[in-house]
Order: structure tokens, then sequence, then C-alpha cells
């Protein structure tokens, strides 16, 4: 007999199947039809759930092929956080500004992991993204995917996944809300990529001290920016 039951029990109950099963991201799901018979739910109340978890990342719907346990990624995070900087009333920056802060915390934290991980080490690949950045820049385009790449090679020595989520959720939330908030574009923005070349010029020395002052001096142009703009 099937159970009427509410959707927030479901969802919790699939989960618990994905890790009973040992499923990983990729793997498919089992049918909606399968999932109805072994839960004893409504065919209603899967579905339902099935969005609340493809909301989540939990699972991605993949349509002609089928659903699979998703990525597990920080996207529902990001739209959260975009959505609350845009909920704020009028000019208000301040979600802006404590990603930002958490960004600079974030960098500062692992300052000296990454020194260790990086020193005497290839950062070649950092350095061709900064050099990608000032192409861009002098050409008048956004060096935005740049400087998505750079963050992603920095961390990727670190080897935690989460890490890098974590630090590219921030970056796509305060990269994104910029333009949604109407904040203009630094005029010492040219700074910004001196500060990531300096930032590699640290990590290949293994000094943590040079590496904390360029990670400051990256944020500083933005951080100046906001202030003028509230």
């Amino acid at each position: 007999m099937r159970r009427n039951d509410a959707g927030g029990d479901v969802v919790a109950r699939i989960k618990d199947l994905i890790l009973r099963s040992g499923l990983h991201p990729g793997d498919p799901m089992p049918t909606e039809a399968r999932l109805v018979e072994e839960l004893g739910v409504a065919r209603s109340s899967v579905r339902e759930a099935m969005r609340t978890l493809s909301s989540l990342d939990i699972v991605e719907v993949r349509h002609g092929h089928g659903t699979f346990v998703g990525r597990m990624s920080l996207a529902p995070l990001v739209d959260g956080l975009l959505f609350r900087a845009r909920l704020n009333d009028g000019n208000d920056l301040r979600t802006l500004r404590e990603v930002v802060q958490a960004r600079i915390a974030l960098d500062l934290s692992i300052g000296q992991r990454l020194v260790e991980a990086w020193h005497e080490e290839d950062l070649a690949p950092a350095r061709a993204e900064v050099e990608r950045m000032r192409a861009a820049h002098a050409a008048g385009r956004s060096f935005a995917e740049a400087d998505q790449a750079f963050h992603a090679a920095v961390l990727s020595k670190l080897g935690n996944e989460l890490m890098m989520q974590l630090g590219d959720a921030f970056w796509q939330v305060h990269t994104s809300a910029l333009p949604l908030l109407d904040v203009p574009p630094a005029t010492d923005i040219r700074l910004t990529i001196e500060a990531h070349d300096a930032i590699v010029d640290a990590l290949e020395a293994g000094d943590t001290t040079a590496y904390e002052k360029a990670v400051r001096a990256h944020y500083s142009p933005l951080e100046r920016n906001l202030t003028a703009s509230e």
C-alpha cells in the first residue's frame, strides 16, 4: 500500500537510497517506477521530490537520457547568495561586501598551505592566465574567464575539491553580482592583474607574507569601488 508521504520525507528517503545503494555522481538513478515501488509512495510524490533534489544538484535530469546522481556542486549556494544580494533594498551592497570579505578570509586562511604546496613547483598555468588577463584588459575586454581559471589553477594544488568549489562559488557570486547591482568597474582594475602576478611570485618563492600582501592588493580595487558606490 502506497503512503501519502510529505515531500520532505520522500526527499530524505531518496537521499538515503542513494547512500545505501553506494551511488556516486554521474551514476544513473533508479527509474521513477522503481522509486515508486521501492518507497511505496505516489508517483506525484516521487516527481516532486526529484524536482527538489534537482534544484539542490543532488540529482541531474538529462532529458532523453534519464536521471543521474548530481555533481553535488555549490550551485544552490551561488543562486541563493545572488538572490539575497538582489533582494537588498536600494543600493545596499552588504551581501556583496560580505562575499568579498569571505573570499579574502578564505584566501588568507589557506596561504601557508598553498605556499608549502607550490614552493618550487611549476606555476606556468597560473602565470599564463595572468597574461590572458593582461591581454584582455589591454584590448578592453573582460578578463573574468582568465581570472576564474587562475584561481582554479592555484587552488588545484591543495587537492581539496570542497575548497575549490567554495572558492569558485564565492567568485561566481561576486562576479555575477557586480553588473546585477549596477556596480561600475573599478578604475584601477589593472592593479588586480598585477596582484595576481604577485601571488604567483610569492607562491614560487615560498613567501607567506608576500602572498598575504598580494591577496589584499588583489581585492583592494574592488573594496574601494564598493565603498565609493555606497
